[in-house]
């Protein structure tokens, strides 16, 4: 789709022309694409489970917009990005949070020390867990991350001492807001 600006033929234009082109009219503007094709078959497995996610997002969407203070969190982004706080919900609703680095050269096993998570998500990543297992399963230690000043920085710090390292297994969970996970896990060597 192409954004239409200063073109007086096309301007405020909405429709179909020659059944090739759409004009829309949103809030950035006439907007103009191709026309949407039927489809020539029936829907794939994946289609279908995009459909149902999306009506997922919908209901999600629809349900959080009534809310002040969620109309509230969502205001500034929307604002920036010249969308509805509608549309920031129904994205972050189908994109799931990302962690993009666990950095573990702080650790050494002793209680105090630091694991740095790096995660982000299109709104806010809204929880951070750690959670430290012995090679053979037992649980060492779990716990809540801290945000730091920069939102997609967060802290963990140790609090037992964890004398064999050797095949033990960091699992670090980033939550967002609408309860998506994204997990990354490292295997200590």
């Amino acid at each position: 789709m192409a954004n239409v600006e200063k073109n007086l033929v096309t301007q405020g234009l909405s429709g179909t022309l020659g059944g090739q082109l759409v004009f829309r009219q949103t809030s950035r503007g006439t907007v103009v694409g191709v026309s949407p094709q039927s489809p020539s078959g029936p829907p794939t497995a994946g289609q279908l489970a995009q459909r149902e996610r999306f009506q997922q997002a919908v209901v999600y969407a629809k349900g959080q917009s009534q809310d002040p203070a969620v109309q509230a969190e969502y205001a500034e982004q929307a604002a920036a990005e010249n969308i509805s706080v509608y549309n920031v919900l129904l994205r972050d609703f189908l994109q799931a949070p990302n962690i993009t680095d666990v950095d573990l050269s702080q650790y050494s096993g002793q209680a105090g020390e630091v694991i740095v998570v790096t995660a982000n998500d299109d709104h806010a990543v809204q929880a951070v867990t750690v959670k430290i297992e012995n090679g053979d399963g037992s649980l060492v230690e779990q716990g809540t991350a801290v945000q730091q000043t920069d939102p997609n920085r967060w802290h963990y710090r140790t609090t037992q001492p964890n004398t064999s390292l050797t095949g033990d297994k960091i699992t670090v969970t980033a939550t967002d807001n609408p309860g998506h996970t994204a997990v990354k896990t490292q295997i200590l060597p």
